[in-house]
């Protein structure tokens, strides 16, 4: 496989780490849209929301369980956009679910 999430979650790719634990991994995005730009990505290769059952759901409900302290962690402390890209038309840029965390200053309506 030849996903560049998988690689960077199994060290082949350096990343920033924010946060990491045996379920999944949080890093700074190389492009950041805002003051403060993270991503938060399950380690289990799942492609993206369409594909979230009872199988993976729990890696899931941990990821929105960690995102506040995540958050807090980065300095957001006025707020933050999480935004999840699911298929192409939704410029889904990298076929493994993750989460975008942005934040750190006033957001404008609409980040892609």
């Amino acid at each position: 496989m030849d996903c560049i999430f998988c690689k960077i979650i199994n060290g082949e790719i350096p990343s920033n780490k924010l946060y990491e634990d045996e379920k999944i991994i949080a890093f700074h995005d190389i492009n950041p849209e805002a003051k403060v730009h993270f991503l938060v990505v399950p380690k289990e290769h799942i492609c993206c929301a369409d594909k979230i059952d009872s199988t993976n759901s729990q890696i899931i409900a941990h990821i929105f369980e960690l995102i506040p302290a995540l958050a807090k962690k980065a300095g957001l402390e006025n707020g933050y956009r999480i935004i999840n890209n699911c298929g192409e038309d939704a410029c889904q840029s990298v076929p493994h679910i993750h989460f975008h965390i942005i934040g750190g200053e006033k957001l404008p309506e609409h980040i892609k």
